[in-house]
């Protein structure tokens, strides 16, 4: 069998780039530890209340040690349920000190949304009947607003909040 020049070209041109996209994801698995998500945790999106994270008491940053907090979030239609303040109004605004542990719980009542703190690694899709939820230390103070980041609807616009870390 004779192979023209320009196909022996392709041919290693091609097996060449599924070698280096194999070491890379080798490297990226292996090496850095990078892994999908392997531990969802379901939830039932028609009552995430009933789950202990969830309830309206426990929405909000809740400090679980020193420099360490748990954020619990429930998106629905337009809005991001932070919890209620000591004179029952929404919570819009939550605030962290610098170099705190928070772990970002979310759950979604209705629709998939996305959950993004804006000029921070986090950033995550929220799916109804699944808990996402991710750990970071807030290093850098200053204002970041959180957006959702997947269309949800006509409303979209309106759903976010923000997150204060302070000095």
């Amino acid at each position: 069998m004779h192979l023209h020049k320009y196909e022996k070209i392709w041919l290693l041109f091609g097996i060449g780039s599924l070698v280096v996209f194999l070491l890379v994801l080798g490297y990226g698995a292996f090496w850095q530890g990078t892994h999908p998500q392997s531990h969802g945790i379901t939830i039932d999106p028609n009552n995430i209340e009933s789950n202990e994270a969830f309830k309206p008491e426990n929405l909000g940053l809740t400090q679980v040690e020193e420099d360490k907090y748990i954020l619990n979030i429930a998106a629905s239609a337009f809005y991001y349920d932070l919890g209620k303040d000591e004179d029952g109004n929404a919570v819009r605004h939550i605030r962290v000190p610098k170099g705190s542990t928070v772990l970002f719980q979310v759950a979604s009542k209705d629709v998939v949304h996305g959950f993004n703190v804006a000029g921070t690694n986090v950033n995550m899709m929220v799916e109804p009947g699944y808990i996402s939820s991710l750990e970071t230390v807030m290093k850098n103070p200053g204002t970041y607003t959180i957006v959702c980041n997947e269309y949800c609807g006509i409303g979209h616009h309106m759903m976010y909040a923000t997150l204060e870390v302070y000095e």
